[in-house]
């Protein structure tokens, strides 16, 4: 199994933050899950230490999710982007996608399925060892 997997969360939802560390907690081989809100705040985490995984909304304070999606494909950082949004419709969807996101989903519906992605990749991953 990969080793230290590390989360970063990228959300000022301070509800979803709390709900989705919860649930994120329960996964085996997790190390570590870095919370940030705002658009400056996680594009220096990101540099300073490229997550596995990166749960991203498209509402931020300073810039969108979108930007940070952009900025990701063109320093070509390698990390599993899921984007848990309100904003879940087609056009957002399409440019998300387009920009390198992997997941989409709907926070309000669809964020139980993160846990299932990301436990699934673990699984992946630890059998390609």
């Amino acid at each position: 199994m990969k080793k230290d997997i590390v989360i970063m969360i990228v959300d000022d939802n301070v509800n979803f933050v709390s709900r989705m560390t919860g649930l994120l907690e329960n996964i085996d081989g997790i190390s570590s899950i870095n919370v940030v809100g705002d658009y400056e705040s996680a594009v220096r985490l990101l540099i300073e230490q490229t997550p596995d995984f990166l749960l991203l909304d498209i509402n931020l304070p300073g810039k969108s999710g979108m930007e940070i999606l952009k900025m990701i494909k063109d320093k070509n950082l390698e990390c599993e982007v899921i984007m848990v949004t309100n904003h879940a419709d087609d056009y957002y969807r399409n440019q998300c996608k387009k920009l390198g996101a992997k997941h989409f989903l709907d926070k309000s519906s669809e964020f139980g399925l993160v846990t299932k992605i990301i436990s699934q990749q673990i699984l992946n991953w630890s059998v390609t060892l």
